[in-house]
This record gives C-alpha cells, structure tokens and sequence, in this order.
C-alpha cells in the first residue's frame, strides 16, 4: 500500500525520551509501517511555547541530528529535493521530510531561516497554538495576526522554496498569510471545521482559500478534532470529513497529516498499522480506489515533486 503523510510528532518524541523511533509506544515505527510502500512521511520538531531564542533553535537542530541518525539506522531515505521523493517513489522504499512546528526556533533571527535552507525544511507553520515573534496560534483570544517579522519570514520561506504550513494559526493570521503568499500554502493536519467546530479545523472559506492557492491539507486523526463528542469517536469520522472536504471540490487537495504520536486517536485507531483499515472503511463506503490512491499518497506526491518549481 502506498502511503504520503504530511506531519508526525514521532522525531520530537524519540529526542526528548531519548530513544529510537523504533520504540513499540509510538504512534509509528519502522515495523508498524514496514507493509507501506512506498512510503513518504514528514517529521516535525514541534518546539514546546515556554522554550524560547536560542534553546529553541538549539532543540531545532537535536531533532534534524536525530532525525539523520534514525534514517540511516532505519534505512530511510532522508528526502532533500523534488528527485530524492521520485527515487523513493519509484523504488517503492521509504521517505522522511524535515519539517517545523512552530517558527519560534528562529528566535527572531530572520538569518536562521538559513538553517531551514542547510537542513532541508520543506513546511513551516509560524506558530503553535499560543503567540510567539511572528503571530498568534489558534488559541489565542483577540488575535493580532501576524506580525512585521512574521510578514518577512513568509517572504524568505518563498525565496526559498519552504511551504507555508496554516495548521495552528488563529484565523487572522490565516488571512494574512493568505493575503501575503505568493504561492501555494498547505494545512498539514487540519480537518474540518463545519462537522467538528474546534479552532485548530479549517472554516469552508478557508479551506476554499487552499484549494484556488493550489495547496493540500491533511486529515488529522486526533479524536478531538474529528468529533464534536471525543467519546463517540471512531475512523468513520475520518470519512466524514473527507466527503466534506469532497462536497467542496477537494479531490485534488485531500491528504493526510495524521498526527501520529502528537494525538490522542480514536480507540480504532493504534497508529499507522491502522492506515490500511482506513483505507478499506473507505473501500467499503463505495470510494474507489482512484479516488483514494489520490487522498493516501497522488495528492500528497504530486505536490511534493514541485519542490524545486515551487
């Protein structure tokens, strides 16, 4: 089966409990996705709000170290440009793609944007849920948006080809994103708003936004932004924000961001030996394979393989 996720917490997890990502707790782990192929994964370092300057930069650096040293013990390929994910793909093997969490490691600097660059980041959402020097996250009440900082990073991500990621943005600095971006931006891990009305979904406005910008956005699968009641919840909630993300025309924009081993997941759900179970409810909903070869890898892929162009 061949899988494409947009954001996983797995990286962060494995430094900060010092361990190898083969560690049969999480979420994912070479074993439990060794039936994938191929498979591309993107592995955020989420920097905790109350880290700040230079040791969130620091802990920034850790997790790519980590991240390198695990790819090589695990037989991943660390994926660097718009080829590197065409060889995974073809050869049918596995993919990791470096990404951030939260802006905040750049302490301010606009220069370390360089590091994104040298460590081959490929998405960057500006903040998390709290406020940081570039915007406010979703939870912030009476958001200010986006900030002077905030509008000259967005502009240095494009020159160098980083995507901006709107997942954990307020829903003013959504719009100044919007209004601010040349090129395409993703919601890695936001599902939607209208059937589970939580901050962290996407409004359909804004997910039309993503859509007519030519970007993606992940389905999440953390039961509380899948169910307005986290206790009924189960994997046929997945499908309901697909068909809605479908009724607006989401075809060619769904994919997954599953947020393994940041979330807490329905009780049907262990973590990405669960993927093919999802896969078949669809299958048994009367999706066709086409259709979901797009939502669990093409979307995902296709958009990836522009890198470069973008």
């Amino acid at each position: 089966m061949r899988y494409f996720d947009f954001h996983c917490d797995t990286i962060y997890e494995s430094l900060t409990k010092a361990c190898d990502i083969s560690n049969p707790d999480f979420h994912i782990t070479p074993q439990k996705s060794a039936y994938l192929s191929p498979y591309i994964q993107c592995f955020a370092i989420c920097v905790p709000e109350e880290i700040k300057g230079d040791n969130a930069t620091r802990m920034f650096k850790e997790a790519y170290h980590r991240l390198v040293e695990q790819c090589k013990k695990f037989n991943i390929s660390l994926i660097k440009s718009s080829e590197d994910i065409k060889t995974v793909a073809e050869n049918r093997g596995k993919g990791a793609i470096f990404t951030v969490e939260n802006a905040s490691v750049l302490a301010g600097k606009l220069e370390n944007i360089e590091l994104f660059k040298e460590y081959n980041v490929k998405f960057v959402t500006l903040t998390w849920n709290g406020r940081n020097e570039l915007g406010d996250g979703a939870m912030v009440s009476h958001s200010n948006g986006i900030t002077p900082f905030g509008i000259s990073v967005i502009k240095k991500l494009e020159e160098y080809n980083i995507t901006v990621d709107v997942s954990h943005a307020s829903d003013r600095l959504f719009y100044d994103i919007f209004s601010r971006s040349t090129k395409p931006i993703v919601a890695t891990h936001s599902n939607s708003r209208a059937i589970t009305n939580v901050k962290r979904n996407l409004t359909d406005e804004q997910f039309n936004i993503i859509k007519n910008k030519k970007g993606l956005v992940g389905l999440n699968l953390h039961k509380y932004f899948l169910n307005n009641n986290p206790n009924n919840v189960s994997a046929y909630d997945v499908l309901k924000h697909t068909e809605h993300f479908l009724s607006l025309g989401g075809e060619d924009v769904i994919s997954f961001g599953a947020d393994f081993d940041g979330c807490e997941l329905p009780d049907d759900i262990s973590g990405i030996d669960s993927i093919s179970n999802i896969f078949e409810l669809f299958l048994k909903h009367n999706y066709n394979e086409k259709l979901l070869n797009k939502i669990f890898f093409e979307n995902a892929y296709k958009f990836c393989e522009n890198f470069d162009k973008y």
